[in-house]
Formats: structure tokens, sequence, C-alpha cells
């Protein structure tokens, strides 16, 4: 059983080659800006990012027949529960319309559905960044008409928590975990006996600052910034995410060159990162109150949480909660093949999409 495994990213489409649960081969296809930007939209890329699959396919011997499934990473859409979704029309077409937000992972589907409508292969999605598992208490903010949002990322950090149940000798529906996945993006979740009950929206202005977001802002401070007229509505949506957190104080989002200007002695961009750090040890204090204190464990992953620098700050703050479980990186491809393996083998019932 094959499986083709799509990933896109802003600059980038990841793919990979799975027999069974074995990776066969994998590839980054990088998209330089001047090779996207004529794309008004995001999802006008789908074309493009079509045809560079199947070359990169057929120049290693690869036919779209090989394949027994598609598996491509969710984007956003509506909130719906964990699990392998089958990607149809409905899905298809509220990503195309961007109806829930603009992101490269709704390409993904996209693309996934071109390539099975062309050649009669299952297509797939698994745990998109819009599984919602929330308790309805967490979804409440102080005002009536603002509700908080699931948006995180839930792919690589169900896959991470159920490879430290397994490393601690337990089932995932057995373990209380506080989940710290540290990338351009901070997600923070409470995963309670395997469903996330409480979790930041990571991509619209909510928990840590992080590399490329600003996270939560102080809010009359923000009023005061969008009513200034110095930015338009646009510009405001990228300095909360693009140009918010690490990018809006020292102009990067590479946490290896923050680490290498205060190694030079860049007393700021100490004082910046040590913040960051800071506030990612209160987001997982916040989250301990969820469970009253009844943690199995802290585990910090993606990429940020290849710097020990940054990693040494958090657990100072938070190993008296849990013990600091690291797990450096984020593998996207693998949890996308499984999911259609399950899928294939009649372990897991794909799910459909409606549209709401």
């Amino acid at each position: 059983m094959k499986t083709l495994v799509i990933n896109p990213g802003s600059t980038s489409t990841k793919i990979a080659v799975f027999d069974g649960e074995n990776s066969i081969y994998e590839k980054t296809i990088r998209h330089n800006a001047e090779e996207i930007k004529n794309y008004p939209k995001i999802v006008d890329q789908f074309e493009f990012r079509v045809n560079l699959i199947l070359k990169e396919l057929e120049s290693n011997n690869f036919k779209m027949s090989d394949f027994s499934a598609i598996s491509a990473r969710g984007g956003l859409l509506h909130p719906i529960k964990s699990g392998t979704y089958r990607v149809n029309d409905d899905m298809v077409k509220d990503l195309m319309e961007s109806r829930y937000g603009e992101h490269a992972s709704n390409l993904g589907a996209i693309i996934a559905k071109t390539l099975s409508d062309k050649y009669g292969v299952p297509a797939f999605i698994v745990d998109p960044v819009v599984v919602d598992e929330m308790k309805p208490i967490a979804k409440y903010s102080g005002l009536k008409d603002v509700e908080r949002k699931s948006i995180w990322h839930a792919l690589n950090q169900k896959a991470i928590a159920r490879l430290v149940a397994r490393d601690l000798g337990k089932k995932y529906e057995d373990v209380n975990l506080i989940v710290a996945h540290l990338g351009g993006g901070i997600s923070l979740a409470a995963h309670e006996k395997g469903k996330v009950i409480d979790v930041n929206n990571a991509l619209n202005g909510d928990g840590p600052f992080a590399p490329e977001r600003a996270g939560g802002l102080p809010i009359v401070s923000l009023l005061d910034l969008c009513f200034s007229h110095k930015y338009t509505y646009e510009e405001m949506l990228k300095n909360l995410a693009g140009y918010g957190g690490l990018v809006s104080h020292l102009g990067t989002n590479s946490a290896m060159e923050v680490e290498e200007r205060i190694n030079k002695g860049d007393a700021y961009a100490k004082l910046v990162y040590e913040a960051m750090a800071y506030q990612i040890a209160k987001s997982i204090g916040e989250l301990a109150t969820v469970f009253s204190g009844n943690v199995n464990a802290i585990v910090l992953t993606g990429g940020v949480a290849n710097s020990k620098l940054l990693v040494d700050w958090v657990k100072e703050r938070v190993s008296f909660i849990a013990k600091v479980l690291v797990y450096p990186g984020e593998d996207e491809i693998r949890p996308l093949a499984l999911g259609a393996l399950r899928v294939l083998k009649g372990v897991e019932e794909a799910k459909s999409y409606d549209r709401i």
C-alpha cells in the first residue's frame, strides 16, 4: 500500500512516498519569491504546485497508478473532530473560497483532490489545524461576540502526544499532557486522556508571542494602533501573523540567528528571546490549572525546541509542575501517511466533511 504524502508550506511543498509505514522517498520542493509572486492568492498556486509534484514523481520513476492513497495536510476549515477525512467537493469549495482564512495549508486538500479526480486515487487529510475538542467552558471570552477558537498544530501535537504516551508506557487515552509546539507560531494544548480540551489560537493573536506571531496583546493599545491609520486591515493581519514576535522586535524569525546575536553580546536580543520563553512558561502554568495540577508530563516540540537556551529557560520555570520532555523538530509527513494507512487497512473509518 503506497501513499503519496503532500505537505504544502508558504515557500515549499514537501512530498513523500510511503510503502506501508515505511518512507521510501522524501523531497522538499522549494518555491522562491519570483515563482509565487504572480499568484494573487495562495490557492491560485495549486496547478503550479501540482505540475511540480508530478514532474518530481516522474523524475524518480513513480507513477500515480502506484498509489493506493493520497494524504495531504489539512487547511483552514470549520471546526471538526480529530481524525482522517476523505477530501470531497465541500471541503475543496471552502478552501478555494478561503472561507475560514487564507493559509498555505489550504493547498493540501485542493492539490490532493485535483490528483484524485485525474488519476482515481482516494485523497485524505489528517488532523488539520482546526481540530476542535475544546470543552465549552474553554471557548468563552469576556465579550459575548468573541469566541475563543481552536487553531493549532494538531497534526504534530497529536502525533507527538501519542509517541510520548507510548514512551511513558501508557496509552494516549490514559495520560494528561501539556504539549507546547514551538515553531513559527506557538500552540500550547492540554491533552486530557486523548482529547485536547483547551488550546490557544496559534494563528490569530492568542497565547505567547512566537518567531512570527504577536500572540496575545494589550487590547486597548492594539485598538489604538488599529485606528491610528498607520496600517491597513491587511497590514495589521500581517503584523499579527507574519511580522509579529521575533520578526517585529529583531527583524528575523530564526531562533538560531537570535542565539548568534546573543552569543555576540546583544543584550536586547537576549531580553526579547527570554521574554518569549517567559510567556511560553506562563502559558504552560495556565494550562496546568486545567488539570488541577494533575499533569503526567510537559512536552516541548517543534523546530524551536532545538534551542537549548530557550528550552532551559522554560524548564527553569515549569519543572515544578511535572517532568519536562523534549521532542525537538516536527514530523508532519509520517502522521499523514499513517492516517491514510489506518483507513486503507480498515482500522479507522474516514470521516466526511460537510459545509455549514
